[in-house]
């Protein structure tokens, strides 16, 4: 369950440097891709898909979709820590109800 947590995370980090990436201007079509938040990005995407399987390996299959939901919560973590995002009551709500969700699923 570690591996397929861990891989939820990383894949939440990924999307964080491609979402950094992308808020840039970039003075070319090429560094538009070729940049070390997009490299870096992908490159995670892989070992995030590498620790999935790693984690589908002892894990259920029922249980992958419901720890997939983790990543809400780390993106919202995430988007606070590096964007300075605001959170309203709504997106607490939410993530307060995925992770009762994953609770009750889990018991």
């Amino acid at each position: 369950m570690i591996f397929f947590i861990l891989s939820v995370f990383v894949a939440s980090i990924s999307q964080v440097l491609l979402k950094k990436s992308a808020n840039n201007t970039h003075s070319s079509f090429i560094r538009e891709y070729l940049n070390p938040y997009v490299i870096i990005g992908y490159f995670l995407f892989f070992a995030s898909t590498i620790l999935a399987i790693l984690g589908y390996k002892h894990l259920p299959l029922k249980f992958g979709p419901v720890l997939e939901s983790l990543g809400y919560v780390f993106i919202l973590i995430l988007s606070i820590i590096f964007f300075n995002e605001k959170i309203g009551k709504n997106k607490i709500i939410g993530t307060l109800l995925i992770v009762l969700g994953i609770i009750i699923f889990s018991i």
